[in-house]
């Protein structure tokens, strides 16, 4: 057995387990060890990794493995992985478990049901980072997908119906799309036998007709950019958010999100190198009215979930951006975003879930105080502001420094405009993080109910504590990932800028 495929298995062997669980102790418990084991086993897989790289294995994928399953089409469990997979292999690892103990006890009905379809959702994610071939790559993406549905349908809040079918549909969408281009790209490529392919790292090896690649192009986008709320198409993330339960909303933001961002680099760009060229400035003009969009957006909310939700809008659509600007630099800084976002917003739902436990409402201007009552989760919820921000010692400055100097190695004076566009966006972060805190944390009580909460329990403090560690490593010493991470975008940046 292949090293990892455990990724796939370990999560699979937890649903199982759960299934014949007896009680919710059990249940919360084998998915608190599952998911254990799987964050240390994604820990092992990125030291193994940096020593292979460091010993001098310049392989284009590591641990890669091929086991033809559907001759018929030539479709084949194809596994490999990056530095750019492994770093996103760990960010869904260190978010599920965090997960799991945000979920502790606040699952109040069929918790079993809640457990199993929340880590299926993680295996369709850990499965999407590992594949390298299209098809298959698209199976664990719908499986990663579609059990959004139902844990917004059945355990979320508010307009959770109407927040799951919008989320659904727009997605469903996305994959449709997603599909049409796949089947393209395959229709005109070749392996080495002449058979059509699935195979990324094979198709990367032709170099498909202009033609070709403008008509798939926008399809493969488009279908992942759905995912990564690409403006406009956007609007099913804030409702999403909204009426999903915490390690739900947790996973959405901060891992499911980046399927989008890690779609367009992985295949979109890399295997259509020409048409990003030849499009890019149509990509870019979406992802800056994104980002401001998302920003501005944020000011006219009341609704904690709603108010990361669009602050999510904003910062995803800064990896676009990155991706976008097709140099080291900028990707460089986009892919970190991924993870820096995927931990800051896991960490603002899993508070957000935290207080709405307690005050039962979300409304800020109902709120006042927390600080005095609740200060383990107040202070957490200042150093994600804080880490959103962008303030130095946080990963969110690394990822968005890194994104503006590589986005400013362009001379052009559209790329330029753009990214000042884009960068007046931190101002405009600065002023709605800094509104929500001072509103929520400070000044008096306003209801003499607050003055009786009881701060952060043992999981709680577990799973806050667990995702400021990752946001504050990846902050003090951001080298060793971001040079594992340039290392793989090589080949990626070399197709890229050998086009023109």
């Amino acid at each position: 057995m292949d090293f990892l495929s455990l990724f796939v298995i370990i999560p699979t062997i937890t649903v199982f387990a759960i299934a014949v669980s007896k009680n919710y102790q059990q249940t919360r418990l084998i998915a608190a060890v599952g998911m254990g084991i799987q964050l240390i086993l994604s820990i092992v897989l990125l030291f193994s990794y940096m020593a292979l790289r460091k010993a001098g294995n310049t392989e284009e994928m590591l641990y890669a493995h091929s086991y033809m399953w559907f001759p018929a089409l030539n479709i084949k469990y194809s596994i490999g992985v990056d530095g750019i997979a492994v770093a996103m292999i760990v960010l869904t690892s260190v978010i599920v478990f965090a997960g799991v103990f945000a979920s502790w006890i606040s699952v109040e009905k069929w918790q079993k049901e809640f457990f199993i379809f929340l880590i299926l959702l993680a295996t369709g994610v850990f499965g999407f980072f590992i594949s390298l071939d299209m098809f298959t790559m698209f199976l664990f993406y719908e499986l990663a997908v579609l059990p959004m549905y139902i844990l917004i349908g059945i355990w979320g809040s508010g307009r959770k119906e109407y927040g799951a079918m919008k989320l659904t549909l727009m997605l469903m969408g996305g994959s449709a799309l997603l599909l049409f281009g796949i089947i393209g790209i395959y229709y005109n490529s070749f392996d080495t036998f002449g058979n059509h392919t699935f195979d990324i790292i094979e198709i990367s090896h032709n170099n498909l007709p202009l033609n070709v690649q403008l008509f798939f192009y926008p399809f493969i986008f488009v279908g992942f950019g759905v995912l990564g709320a690409l403006f406009p198409l956007h609007t099913w993330s804030p409702d999403g958010h909204a009426s999903a339960p915490t390690a739900v909303s947790m996973l959405h933001a901060g891992v499911l999100m980046k399927l989008g961002g890690y779609g367009i680099l992985r295949v979109a760009m890399f295997l259509l190198p020409e048409a990003a060229q030849t499009t890019a400035w149509i990509f870019i003009i979406l992802a800056t009215i994104g980002v401001v969009y998302g920003a501005f957006g944020v000011i006219w909310q009341k609704d904690l979930k709603y108010i990361n939700a669009y602050s999510s809008v904003s910062h995803v659509g800064l990896i676009t951006f990155g991706l976008l600007m097709m140099n080291t630099t900028a990707m460089d800084g986009a892919v970190i975003q991924m993870i820096s976002h995927g931990l800051m917003t896991a960490l603002f739902f899993a508070l957000i879930g935290m207080i709405y436990g307690r005050t039962h409402t979300r409304d800020i201007t109902q709120m006042g105080g927390l600080m005095k009552v609740i200060p383990f989760l107040a202070v957490c919820y200042v150093i994600g502001g804080l880490a959103s921000l962008g303030l130095p010692g946080f990963s969110g400055f690394v990822a968005e420094m890194t994104i503006f100097f590589g986005a400013f190695q362009h001379a052009d004076a559209f790329r330029t405009v753009a990214t000042i566009l884009v960068a007046s966006s931190i101002v405009v972060a600065a002023v709605y993080i800094l509104r929500v805190i001072g509103i929520l944390l400070f000044g008096p009580i306003k209801n003499a109910h607050f003055e009786e909460l009881k701060d952060a329990t043992w999981y709680e403090r577990v799973s806050t504590v667990t995702l400021i560690l990752a946001i504050t490593i990846i902050g003090v010493a951001p080298f060793w990932l971001s040079d594992m991470i340039q290392v793989s975008l090589s080949p990626i940046v070399a197709r890229l800028t050998s086009v023109f």
